[in-house]
């Protein structure tokens, strides 16, 4: 049975990425061009790390995930590039390598906090000697920040994404900044003090937290957006979080080693190991890893997000 879960889980990840491409080929062969070449490499990375992460007996995820991530990344990439005229990659390659090298340190972040709240465990890691250990995580995590930016830049490039360009204005205020890190960093003492039932708060705290630091210090922030009316900026990051939660899920369901979930007050309706409601916490983990990213990188100004 779980066999057959496997190839239907698989199949269905097929339809899903034809869908996704079509439109991108069906685009290019109209205006006579053809698709970019980091398309059809991630593609190429996808197609051989996918059947060989779910079927190959052994750790084979520990050495899989990153190719498999990257060609993700790669053909995002590529659709961006197809639909914009820009994207990540072909702006600057050298931001693009470095988007790597920064998101390792900042899932490390969430694993530290991990460490008190024991939301999630890697079955299979205790294989591995703690260098390896750290290695081969580091590697797998510095996928997560390009994965979710080049969603977004994806998410960004559909209408009803802009459309979000005249909403409601929320004007940032000295006392209103100070009231988000206080209120940050309450919430973070709470998910330490009492992980059981606080817990959920370490996907808001962060952003409350850094995100006055950033407007205090000049960094770009939400604040310079929302000041305007303009939730593109938090559309698209949502969209670009959730797509990747879906992927990350459902790619690590037959995965080993694999992580799997405990999340007191929610283990129900289960879509792959992640229960439902659990996939509300990819929305504003995007806003914490555009606050982070914003911190650390000053010239993140220059981003399209």
């Amino acid at each position: 049975m779980r066999k057959l879960d496997a190839h239907l889980v698989f199949l269905f990840g097929r339809i899903c990425g034809i869908v996704l491409f079509f439109p991108v080929q069906a685009r290019a062969t109209r205006n006579g061009a053809q698709a970019p070449p980091a398309v059809f490499v991630g593609l190429l990375l996808i197609v051989v790390s996918w059947p060989l992460n779910w079927f190959l007996p052994g750790m084979r995820t520990a050495y899989l995930f990153f190719p498999l991530w990257l060609g993700y990344i790669l053909l995002i990439d590529g659709m961006v590039l197809r639909r914009t005229g820009t994207s990540l990659l072909s702006r600057s390659p050298s931001n693009f390598v470095l988007l790597f090298l920064l998101s390792a340190p900042c899932w490390w972040l969430f694993e530290v906090i991990n460490w008190r709240t024991q939301n999630w465990i890697y079955l299979g890691s205790n294989v591995f000697s703690d260098l390896e250990y750290w290695i081969l995580c580091s590697l797998s995590f510095s996928t997560v920040m390009p994965a979710v930016f080049e969603t977004a830049e994806l998410a960004l490039s559909f209408g009803w994404v802009q459309r979000c360009a005249a909403g409601p204005r929320l004007q940032p205020t000295p006392r209103t900044m100070f009231a988000f890190l206080l209120c940050g960093c309450f919430m973070l003492v709470l998910v330490f003090a009492w992980p059981r039932y606080f817990y959920p708060f370490v996907w808001t705290s962060i952003c409350l937290m850094i995100e006055p630091v950033n407007f205090w210090l000049g960094r770009r922030n939400f604040s310079e957006r929302l000041r305007l009316g303009d939730w593109r900026e938090v559309a698209a990051l949502s969209v670009g979080a959730l797509v990747c939660g879906f992927f990350w899920e459902m790619w690590n369901y037959f995965s080993y080693p694999k992580w799997v979930y405990s999340t007191p007050g929610a283990q129900f309706l289960h879509i792959f190991e992640m229960p439902l409601l659990g996939y509300g916490g990819y929305l504003p983990f995007a806003w914490e890893l555009f606050c982070l990213r914003n911190l650390l990188w000053p010239g993140a100004k220059s981003w399209r997000i």
